[in-house]
């Protein structure tokens, strides 16, 4: 076993059973950089009730629809709000921020009827 001043130098540590190498980093190092990496490709997806309600109401999901309802999430999560109702002209989605998920949509037609519960936020796209 080398004495801490030694150790310090060489970068090495006392064996204990598992080691881990320089270039994958430790446990938490590797979950922090995944964690972080997660968080800034998040992109909102359809819950499976949403995907359904598409398919039903003919609303196609183009990317520039999901650009906007990724950026809506992004507002939203800045100021902190954690169920959205985010609205075009045509459309409108209830989107649980933390989860990035829409978790319903539907027309203009069908929203005049709605009323819209536990949502803490609205964004217009």
């Amino acid at each position: 076993m080398l004495i801490p001043e030694i150790q310090a130098l060489t970068g090495r540590m006392p064996v204990t059973g598992q080691e881990t190498s320089p270039a994958r980093g430790s446990g938490f190092e590797a979950l922090l950089r995944q964690t972080m990496q997660d968080a800034g490709n998040r992109q909102v997806n359809l819950s499976r009730h949403a995907m359904e309600r598409a398919q039903e109401r003919g609303i196609e999901m183009t990317p520039t629809l999901m650009d906007k309802l990724n950026d809506s999430v992004e507002k939203a999560e800045a100021k902190g709000a954690t169920n959205i109702l985010a609205l075009d002209r045509s459309l409108a989605f209830i989107i649980n921020v933390p989860n990035h998920k829409v978790i319903t949509l539907m027309r203009q037609d069908e929203m005049k009827e709605n009323v819209f519960t536990n949502i803490d936020g609205a964004v217009i796209l």
